[in-house]
């Protein structure tokens, strides 16, 4: 109780000080009032305000799991604001205002203001910080302390997509990731390994999930004797290839007892599901892995935090993107159009979701976990696999792994994290920057259908 009163009074606090400096947001009747009675008004505001973040917000975003994480992201904003503008109109003689601008820049400070102060007073409580990260990652209570102590370890497997061995290696090296250098120096090995034919996602996460990537030449490729273009990374292809391979191994997957799929392109046989491709096309009732994500999105401050981090990796996207094409960066890679905002869902709304459901399986004691972590990848594949962009996206990825490290301290059971890469990246010029057509264009000239009218003026003949 203590707590909540030391939140609530923060919160106070805040309001009357965004009151006095935003001039659209007032506390006071229009013909003023006693700083007893403003300060009363905007406990009344923040007392409604924390209310309903408490009751309202989930059931918001429980109606709205049907909306993709991407978008659901930055509704938080919007949606934070409204019940601001709520708590506002339920103040006494009506005297709490805003505009709605106003209203969702001051729910954004108020949300992250009370997390932050949350967060302060129970950092030096375990007993609070443990509660607070069950509540943070959805889980409801700790297990039953008259349960049996777990002493078998349960894993982690975090893979850090497209990181190859070299790129790791050289970022402990050059100091961009502290965690990972702590482990190698405490004895945890770095050994490399190498892909088959087809290195990418699809092959290799198949194989390392379901036992079998048997018949999976490449990311992309066209079946003659089914008539389907089967591509990795498309909901209906992931479907196929993870059936096919329960099939051929007559076994569900690694995760089948006790395990969870976080991000991945398929389910491991996992009951617990968050941003898996493989159950995307579902609807309705089934697709537990939209659900994956709710918990994440059912705190505010959380929603308003990815928020404003989705905002800020566009933003650094589009900056980033101008440099690269004032340096006349080779070789160039089209960054326009949608991009940004594919690559903010990766690098922020991928990376929190997926971070936040491995700690609620840890707090729960899951036996197996397996994580996909696509920033790296994601952000390599445009801006290619060294530089400024993916340092950047290398340290926010040590972080990553050190929180989940930190909860595991707080888990019913010990855990083994362990770091694995499905394939990595070597740089190099594009087809179509070398040859001055896509290879798509390639074939269709060599098949005499027509081309567009640029191939014929293109250096190649």
């Amino acid at each position: 109780m203590g707590r909540v009163i030391a939140v609530w009074a923060v919160s106070t606090l805040t309001l009357l000080l965004l009151a006095g400096l935003l001039p659209d947001f007032q506390l006071q009747s229009p013909g003023g009032d006693s700083l007893t009675r403003t300060a009363i008004t905007a406990a009344w505001a923040a007392g409604a305000f924390g209310l309903l973040g408490a009751l309202v917000w989930p059931l918001l975003v429980r109606a709205l799991l049907l909306v993709p994480a991407l978008v659901l992201g930055l509704l938080g904003f919007f949606l934070n604001g409204s019940l601001l503008l709520v708590a506002l109109w339920v103040t006494p003689d009506g005297r709490g205002a805003a505009d709605p601008e106003t209203a969702v820049a001051v729910a954004a400070v108020m949300s992250a203001v009370a997390s932050a102060t949350s967060t302060g007073l129970a950092v030096r409580d375990d007993d609070a910080y443990r509660r607070r990260l069950y509540r943070l990652t959805g889980r409801t209570r700790p297990r039953d302390s008259g349960d049996a102590a777990e002493t078998v370890p349960g894993t982690v497997f975090l893979q850090l997509d497209g990181v190859g061995h070299r790129v790791l290696r050289d970022a402990v090296a050059d100091g961009l990731m502290p965690t990972v250098a702590a482990w190698l120096e405490a004895g945890h090995r770095l050994t490399p390994w190498r892909t088959d034919w087809s290195s990418q996602t699809g092959a290799s996460q198949l194989g390392i999930l379901h036992g079998s990537n048997e018949d999976v030449p490449a990311f992309r490729w066209y079946e003659k004797d089914t008539g389907r273009l089967m591509v990795s990374n498309r909901p209906a292809s992931a479907v196929e290839l993870q059936r096919r391979a329960v099939c051929r191994t007559g076994d569900g997957g690694l995760l089948t007892f006790d395990g969870a799929s976080r991000g991945n392109l398929f389910s491991g046989g996992a009951d617990q599901l968050a941003l898996v491709l493989s159950v995307a096309a579902r609807r309705g009732r089934r697709n537990r892995s939209r659900a994956g994500y709710f918990a994440y999105f059912s705190d505010p401050a959380n929603a308003v935090r990815t928020a404003g981090s989705f905002v800020t990796e566009c933003v650094r996207e589009v900056c980033q993107s101008a440099r690269a094409r004032l340096r006349r960066e080779t070789p160039g890679i089209s960054r326009g159009g949608t991009y940004p905002f594919v690559r903010a869902f990766a690098t922020v709304v991928e990376r929190d979701v997926v971070v936040a459901a491995v700690m609620g399986d840890m707090l729960a004691g899951r036996t197996a976990v397996y994580a996909d972590l696509v920033a790296y990848d994601e952000v390599a594949h445009h801006s290619g696999p060294h530089g400024r962009d993916t340092d950047q996206v290398l340290r926010r990825l040590d972080r990553a792994i050190a929180l989940i490290a930190d909860v595991a301290e707080h888990a019913p059971r010990p855990y083994r994290i362990v770091l694995l890469s499905d394939h990595g990246q070597s740089p190099g010029d594009t087809f179509e920057s070398v040859y001055g057509l896509t290879l798509k264009d390639l074939v269709r000239a060599g098949c005499g259908l027509p081309v567009p009218r640029r191939v014929r003026r293109t250096r190649s003949g």
